[in-house]
């Protein structure tokens, strides 16, 4: 699945793929510790193809608070202070 396809979708598809594909990959673990797979390599690939619907998903979630409201900038904190000793 290319990444411009996941972003088309909206979060809620985004999410539901995510849960259908650990299933597989649950399955498919399941089934490589018990018997050969036909194919070994779709491991990797419903892996890759988890982490980039879940970089996808979060690309969203930052995005969805600067399209609300521009109205309350955010502050900016100073460095840390050090404790005394």
């Amino acid at each position: 699945m290319q990444a411009s396809d996941i972003r088309e979708l909206s979060q809620g598809d985004v999410q539901v793929r995510i849960a259908e594909l650990e299933e597989e990959l649950f399955r498919l673990k399941f089934r490589s510790a018990t018997e050969t797979l036909e194919s070994p390599l779709r491991l990797r690939l419903v892996r890759k193809d988890i982490a980039r619907l879940n970089t996808v998903l979060r690309e969203k979630q930052l995005a969805a608070p600067k399209q609300g409201s521009g109205a309350s900038p955010s502050r900016s904190k100073g460095p840390a202070k050090r404790a005394s000793r």
